[in-house]
């Protein structure tokens, strides 16, 4: 929106990883080297931790991008809890090895198989597991032991583990002992300097062909940009997005303190509001989750089949997926509908049906 008002043939503040944008500042240039290091001894791990956007991912993905798949097989893992039931399957699967029906041994012996034809090639493998630190300790375990694959005395994997601070915590861990014997160096990525910042930001509006003048940053601005970030580049990415989004809005080519100050407060003022809509959602959805438990007790079957965790779950759903009025209006009509029902279920019962029970009985 805001970039041809400014001239700029693209977004320069684009949140996906990017390894086009990527921008060399000190820490990310001696993190480089680390990886770059790792690459050059092909074996053990290289573990890369750093800040919720500190630019790992696009860290990683610049230094792929310089790879020559010609020598070298890349393959990327995102783990999200993965255990270690699942980690060789993702691990078999980020590689393009078949895997469907094979238990843990011939899994093994198919990676195996695999990376030694790799080498055969004249190719080596690397692995990359991003968001390390959401690895169980038998995921990690897993990977560990893949580090032991070697053809004579050549290891045949080589694992970058990249993860947020808590990690390099795991990694102090006893039962990482093992782990951290192949650890062949680790590095953590720490945010921008103020002069990073001013650097970093003009970098990416380079890279979109901007000229100084449209727009303009003053020096309190690029200091505001980096007091309100911390020089985490995900967070200067955001607030200058919204920045430019305002000083187009606005018609303003000159961006100072103040505007960035403006666009701070007003981006402070959205998460609160936010917080307060999920807070209040949340609340209706606990007293619609209690309405339909209430009534749900008075007709056995349905209280049975809500006790089921899978019921409930939708339950839950449905309550959340309505505002508090519309739940309040649906539960008025379900109560009405349970009265009603449950009156003609403790109604007069025939009277021919009665005779016949006594007889019955007697």
């Amino acid at each position: 929106m805001y970039e041809s008002y400014y001239k700029l043939s693209g977004k320069p503040f684009q949140l996906n990883p990017d390894p086009a944008f990527f921008f060399g500042s000190r820490g990310h240039k001696r993190a480089m080297a680390y990886l770059e290091y790792g690459l050059h001894q092909n074996e053990g791990f290289i573990v890369i931790t750093g800040e919720i956007g500190a630019g790992k991912t696009t860290l990683v993905r610049s230094l792929l991008q310089k790879l020559d798949p010609a020598k070298v097989v890349a393959a990327q893992l995102v783990s999200t809890q993965i255990d270690a039931d699942d980690i060789l399957r993702l691990v078999a699967a980020a590689f393009g090895v078949p895997s469907k029906d094979l238990d843990k041994a011939d899994l093994l012996l198919a990676l195996e198989t695999f990376l030694v034809s790799l080498t055969a090639n004249g190719k080596r493998a690397l692995l990359v597991v991003d968001e390390a630190q959401n690895l169980t300790p038998r995921a990690v375990e897993e990977l560990r032991m893949l580090s032991n694959f070697q053809l004579e005395d050549h290891a045949l994997l080589q694992s970058f583990l990249i993860g947020q601070p808590e990690f390099r915590e795991i990694m102090q861990g006893e039962q990482m002992q093992q782990l951290r014997q192949r650890v062949i160096a680790s590095y953590h990525l720490g945010p921008l300097d103020v002069e990073e910042t001013k650097a970093y930001i003009e970098h990416r509006l380079k890279h979109v062909g901007w000229h100084p003048d449209s727009p303009s940053f003053s020096a309190d601005a690029f200091e505001a940009i980096y007091r309100a970030t911390n020089g985490i580049p995900r967070r200067i990415n955001t607030l200058c997005d919204r920045l430019l989004l305002a000083g187009f809005l606005s018609e303003k080519l000159a961006l100072t303190g103040r505007e960035v100050d403006d666009v701070q407060a007003e981006m402070k003022e959205e998460h609160r509001a936010g917080r307060s809509q999920s807070t209040a959602r949340l609340v209706a959805a606990n007293r619609g989750e209690q309405r339909v438990a209430e009534v749900a007790a008075q007709i056995p079957d349905l209280a049975q089949a809500i006790v089921d965790p899978a019921t409930a779950a939708q339950f839950s759903a449905l309550a959340r997926d309505f505002d508090a009025a519309r739940v309040e209006a649906r539960l008025a009509h379900l109560e009405h509908t349970v009265s009603t029902l449950l009156k003609l279920l403790n109604g007069p019962v025939d009277s021919s049906d009665g005779s016949d029970q006594d007889k019955a009985v007697n």
